[in-house]
């Protein structure tokens, strides 16, 4: 993995005073991926359908995932396009296009409010219902990941390390926090989380943060990651991957760092282990699981953090991060394949493809359903049995 960074440190782009590297692809990957091998099925996964949004995330570098609320699938894309599907079986309820707007945060939805953000700084916050636009607001920096979208407060993380509260009502902005970032970093941003009176982040730095949702103001602050080494690329130390808070316990991940459970009030550790990952945790009813930075699948048990699995027949093949839906695990990877393990122990349980481009953004699980979405805006929806 450290010569697949150096490679890619070539490519780092100047922005917002910064440099900032790259999206993680194929072409920079300098191990070869894993041949895929055959087995036999242990579950029955069904291609429910499958749609396309305009050019997706494109050579954003943004994780972009579809957000799901109810019946409904809200998905947007870096040419200005934004829809609304029907989740059952993928029609278009509606859509807006703003040649103009390159969506790159998002979409998220709390049912009423559809908010993205946009690799110009801006967030723009939509009716649900019909699209219509309620407001819209700037920002300093580009916004490449998911704003969280509560009923009384929008919190949204820009490139450049600030959260900003705004009010859903109006865009009125209430407050902005802001966390110093390294010279360098992987290209991607943990999202928001909103926990009743917290707003929780990972950042660039291997830190964790906790803020007030009131005031933007500190509450905590724990590191999952030091940066150290000689070099800007060998201190990269990143938290962006997804975070999940269950039960008062929030699970997370950072590149060259742990994987870890924390005390959602305090940040206080429960439990750490050693573990480098960009992609962010899933959480089952028994254990923790997280694809690392080599391309394994690895579970722990969500109590004391003890190694249950681990599943190396994807390695170097670029993994989006976990999703549990049902007994299984489910990932994508760089060639547009979605991979289905069994939770209890790792093993394959079934593969679709969707595409032919890579599955970078998380899958969504809603119900007994998950929604898939690779870089060229392809998005398929798939129910396991």
């Amino acid at each position: 993995m450290k010569r697949a960074l150096l490679a890619v440190a070539a490519v780092s782009i100047v922005l917002g005073g910064c440099n900032w590297i790259k999206n993680l692809g194929k072409k920079d990957n300098v191990a070869k991926p894993t041949e895929l091998v055959e087995f036999a099925p242990t579950a029955t996964v069904t291609r429910l359908w499958t749609a396309s949004i305009g050019k997706g995330a494109g050579k954003s570098g943004a994780r972009m995932q579809p957000a799901v609320n109810g019946d409904r699938v809200y998905v947007a894309s870096v040419d200005g396009k934004l829809q609304v599907l029907d989740a059952g079986n993928g029609r278009r309820l509606w859509s807006i296009d703003e040649k103009k707007m390159p969506f790159s945060g998002g979409p998220a939805s709390n049912g009423d409010l559809v908010v993205v953000g946009t690799l110009d700084g801006r967030v723009k916050a939509y009716s649900a219902q019909d699209g219509s636009e309620r407001w819209q607001a700037l920002i300093d920096s580009e916004v490449i990941t998911a704003p969280a979208v509560a009923a009384d407060l929008v919190v949204v993380r820009s490139q450049d390390g600030r959260l900003y509260g705004f009010n859903p009502v109006d865009g009125e902005r209430r407050w902005v926090y802001e966390q110093a970032v390294p010279v360098l970093s992987l290209r991607g941003n943990s999202t928001p989380l909103i926990d009743g009176g917290l707003v929780i982040n990972g950042y660039d730095s291997g830190r964790l943060v906790a803020v007030q949702a009131a005031d933007g103001a500190p509450v905590w602050n724990q590191s999952l990651s030091v940066a150290e080494g000689r070099t800007e690329v060998e201190r990269l130390a990143d938290a962006d991957g997804a975070i999940v808070l269950d039960g008062g316990v929030l699970f997370a991940a950072a590149y060259r760092g742990q994987i870890a459970a924390l005390d959602a009030s305090n940040g206080s550790l429960i439990w750490n282990r050693d573990l480098s990952s960009y992609a962010g945790v899933a959480v089952g009813p028994a254990s923790v699981v997280v694809s690392d930075a080599e391309g394994n699948v690895l579970a722990f048990d969500r109590q004391n953090g003890a190694n249950l699995w681990k599943q190396d027949g994807l390695l170097n093949r670029w993994l989006s991060g976990p999703a549990v839906v049902g007994g299984y695990v489910v990932v994508g990877d760089l060639e547009g394949y979605v991979h289905w393990l069994n939770i209890a122990d790792g093993s394959f349980a079934a593969r679709e493809k969707l595409g032919k481009k890579p599955i970078e953004g998380t899958p969504v699980v809603a119900g007994d359903v998950v929604f898939v979405e690779d870089v060229a805006g392809n998005i398929g929806a798939f129910r396991s049995e």
